[in-house]
C-alpha cells in the first residue's frame, strides 16, 4: 500500500500515488515571494518545473521560493 503523506489516503499502486498528488486538496504549496497559498498541479504542467500561478509573482522552483505548506514552520522570536 502505499499513503498520501498530506491526506492519509491509501492506494495499491505507487503510480495511482502519484496521480492523486497532483489533485490532494491537502498538497498545497506556499510561495514565500507573495504569501499565496495554492495546489500543487496549478503550478506545474510537466511536474519537474515549478512556478507560482499568481499572474503578478515571479516565485518559482520547488524549495526554492514555493514550499509544501506541512514544510513550513512558523517562526516566533
Amino acid at each position: 500500500m502505499h499513503t498520501c503523506r498530506n491526506c492519509n489516503q491509501s492506494f495499491q499502486t505507487e503510480l495511482a500515488l502519484e496521480l492523486h498528488r497532483d489533485t490532494c486538496q491537502d498538497g498545497q504549496l506556499f510561495c514565500q515571494v507573495c504569501g499565496d497559498r495554492f495546489r500543487e498541479a496549478d503550478a506545474t504542467q510537466d511536474g519537474w518545473h515549478y512556478e507560482c500561478p499568481n499572474e503578478n509573482c515571479d516565485g518559482d522552483g520547488l524549495q526554492q521560493d514555493l514550499y509544501r505548506v506541512e514544510d513550513v514552520r512558523a517562526a516566533t522570536h
